[in-house]
């Protein structure tokens, strides 16, 4: 994961899937390529829906990735995403969630820092996860914003195990 809150104007995404999301996948992945705001697409998901890969194994690889400052943001899609937010989650540095209306799209990110989105191509149709992820991509978290200092209790807890004193 980049070490700063710093959001670029134009992002590396990895988009990751099981046998769950495949075509789901295969929808945003050409949405993701065909926005001037997306420089690369990676694709950490399985191949097709003939591919049984368990959806943590891609989700937390692509959570690595944000980690390790190979992409910026990524999608994790299965079922539903909650499975794949779970996963993507258990990586130090990354924060996923599940949106499927537009308030909550914008607060992941402009109130928690999400880098990451999990949708669920059995719980929300393909024009709408269209629209939540190309709106999901005009947002950006502001490190000056009330919300870092929640943000900062989030990442201090991560690394150390334990709420600080001030808390």
């Amino acid at each position: 994961m980049s070490t700063t809150n710093q959001q670029p104007a134009r992002f590396r995404v990895g988009i990751a899937t099981d046998d769950a999301a495949v075509a789901l996948r295969d929808h945003l992945a050409e949405v993701l390529r065909d926005d001037e705001r997306v420089v690369e697409v990676i694709d950490f998901g399985v191949r097709d829906a003939d591919d049984h890969t368990p959806y943590p194994i891609p989700c937390i690889r692509a959570a690595e990735a944000i980690r390790d400052g190979a992409i910026d943001r990524a999608v994790v899609l299965g079922g539903t995403g909650l499975g794949e937010a779970i996963s993507a989650n258990k990586v130090r540095g990354v924060r996923a969630a599940v949106a499927t209306d537009p308030f909550s799209l914008e607060r992941s990110v402009l109130s928690n820092n999400c880098q990451v989105l999990a949708l669920g191509e059995r719980v929300v149709g393909f024009p709408l996860a269209a629209r939540l992820v190309t709106d999901w991509l005009g947002y950006r978290f502001d490190p000056q914003s009330p919300s870092a200092a929640k943000v900062a209790v989030i990442t201090e807890y991560e690394a150390t195990g334990r709420l600080s004193s001030q808390n």
